[in-house]
């Protein structure tokens, strides 16, 4: 009966001044809500003066949570309106209050960080105010760990919003970061791995690097590690921590390729016929193309009871590696038919 008395003695209390003051606050309601798209379209044109097209300006990183943060507006003013007619409590409305301002500050966290993309003019002109060539996979990065920060500091503010001493809890993620230090020293080598490739910048995705054992075409860098398509088209993922410590030959930074060879002749060739031989070969490998000329030379550099050694050696003005087997396979053709036609057989 106690609980049917009070629902009765509260709707004896309405009266018509408090039911015109809930229309009141629905209307509130209503209108901030219809005209969520329209203020948002205003304030986002206020900063887009040189915008014409309607449809950029809606798909602003703005709008939709300016649309958000009015819609909720309207519902904190028609609760605000209502407090006193209804008897909304102090604590109550400090409560209301305090989640408005959460409100607030997460709509603004949001579209600060769809605003950041690769596209957006802050990283563009980021972009042209470095001294360094930021590659795209750079680019990625940078924006997430924007990103990142906006939120976390968002969340810093929402926990001083709920009243939470930041001191005390840094304090107390400083001594819990040695615990958790030790509890992930790999995945925390890894991120300062991932840390040190991302501005050292030894290689960028595509580039072919050898790396120990290993080689292959970078296809991926994250955080923890970094995705190398091998030789024979598998995949392999290495540890950040491990790319950072060890040598790195990138292949794909290479201006030129080198072609080295040594060819052993008979020992009973005579001297003669070796210097006419190794003449020819300097003067045929000159013309092959993609040779650079200037590069080309050919000396005796052992003579033992295996035979005369003779090294030739060259640059060839490619790095793609097709291209580069392609003039080395053209150059041995050289080598062979010389030998051929001067009647010097290999050791």
């Amino acid at each position: 009966m106690t609980t049917i008395d009070n629902i009765k003695s509260f709707f004896d209390n309405i009266t018509l001044e408090i039911v015109i003051d809930v229309w009141i606050a629905i209307a509130i309601i209503l209108l901030f809500r219809i005209f969520s798209g329209p203020l948002s379209y205003i304030i986002i044109k206020m900063f887009k003066l040189k915008e014409k097209d309607s449809k950029k300006i809606k798909n602003n990183a703005f709008y939709d949570p300016l649309k958000s943060f009015f819609g909720f507006l309207g519902l904190y003013l028609a609760i605000v309106f209502l407090s006193a007619p209804l008897g909304i409590s102090q604590e109550i409305m400090n409560i209301i209050t305090k989640a408005f301002k959460i409100i607030i500050i997460l709509t603004t966290a949001t579209g600060l960080a769809k605003s950041i993309t690769t596209k957006s003019n802050f990283i563009l002109k980021l972009k042209e105010k470095s001294s360094k060539n930021i590659d795209k996979n750079t680019v990625v990065i940078i924006v997430k760990i924007i990103k990142i920060a906006i939120y976390l500091f968002a969340t810093f503010l929402v926990i001083t919003e709920l009243g939470y001493n930041l001191n005390g809890l840094i304090t107390g993620l400083g001594i819990g970061s040695v615990v958790i230090t030790l509890a992930a020293q790999d995945t925390a080598k890894n991120l300062i791995g991932g840390v040190t490739i991302f501005l050292d910048r030894p290689f960028k995705i595509g580039d072919f690097i050898k790396v120990g054992e290993f080689q292959g075409t970078v296809e991926d860098i994250t955080f923890r590690s970094t995705r190398v398509r091998t030789l024979d088209n598998s995949v392999l993922y290495i540890p950040n921590a491990q790319m950072s410590s060890s040598t790195v030959i990138n292949t794909s930074q290479k201006i030129k390729n080198r072609y080295r060879n040594t060819i052993i002749i008979e020992r009973e060739t005579s001297l003669h016929k070796v210097e006419i031989c190794k003449n020819k070969i300097v003067n045929s490998i000159k013309e092959v193309d993609g040779v650079i000329v200037d590069s080309v030379y050919a000396r005796i550099t052992n003579v033992s009871q295996n035979g005369i050694e003779m090294l030739i050696d060259c640059f060839v003005n490619t790095t793609d590696d097709l291209e580069f087997l392609e003039v080395k396979e053209n150059i041995n053709y050289v080598v062979m038919e010389i030998l051929k036609n001067e009647n010097i057989n290999l050791a």
